[in-house]
């Protein structure tokens, strides 16, 4: 047996791990070990959310503040249009694959993914964590108040706190994208060496509920950082 995968009489494939009886079977234990990482990672970033809007509720004036004079929501709102259209794009890759259409046509999709996905993390560390840097909003490095901010009193210095949870929500954002990222170059690879059919489309299928999964996150991201108060984009 070799690269620990048999083809089993009757199916007409060499797909299914020796420890499956069908491809389907395979594609169903995949996608229930993918949902189960998922949960856990809804319980990780649910429990920074219940923290953050914990924070929020006690020190809203300086959340608000913070969130209106540093942040920059045009940066956000593109950033939540490119993460969608990612989404979409990965979507497609995977009904090119199921569909059985000339593997350059998926390998497009997946390229215009991980273009969309490089694109996001592009205009984060240039346009809000560059900038962030330049202007000392980052906490721990010379955080600057502004003189502007004296009338939150005593709170002025939850100004920072913000900034905390922002660089830590989003930092580890963009953490699961690079992850991302790296998964959809070894899709990339297989695509180009014909490990894909529209029997085995598992592994992108699989990736994708991770792909989308992230998309998700940084849909309820950029309300809850971007939008404090009910701020709207500019």
């Amino acid at each position: 047996m070799s690269d620990a995968a048999v083809t089993h009489e009757g199916h007409g494939h060499g797909h299914v791990a020796h420890q499956f009886e069908t491809v389907e079977q395979q594609r169903e234990a995949g996608q229930l070990g993918m949902w189960l990482f998922l949960m856990t990672e809804i319980l990780f970033f649910g429990g920074m959310f219940t923290a953050y809007t914990v924070y929020r509720e006690l020190h809203l004036p300086a959340f608000e503040l913070a969130s209106r004079e540093i942040l920059e929501a045009k940066y956000g709102a593109t950033n939540t249009a490119v993460l969608i259209c990612s989404s979409l794009t990965m979507a497609l890759a995977i009904h090119s694959a199921h569909t059985g259409k000339k593997k350059w046509q998926t390998m497009m999709w997946l390229v215009f993914t991980m273009i969309l996905g490089l694109t996001f993390l592009g205009i984060k560390l240039r346009f809000e964590w560059y900038e962030d840097y330049i202007h000392h909003f980052v906490p721990g490095l010379g955080f600057q108040y502004r003189p502007e901010w004296s009338s939150l009193g005593s709170q002025m210095g939850q100004v920072q706190m913000f900034m905390c949870f922002y660089f830590f929500m989003t930092g580890l954002h963009a953490l699961h994208m690079i992850v991302g990222l790296g998964i959809l170059t070894v899709l990339l690879i297989m695509t180009a060496r014909n490990r894909f059919s529209p029997d085995y489309v598992a592994p992108l299928e699989i990736s994708g509920l991770y792909w989308h999964f992230v998309d998700i996150v940084w849909i309820f991201l950029f309300p809850l950082l971007y939008l404090v108060g009910g701020r709207y984009p500019h």
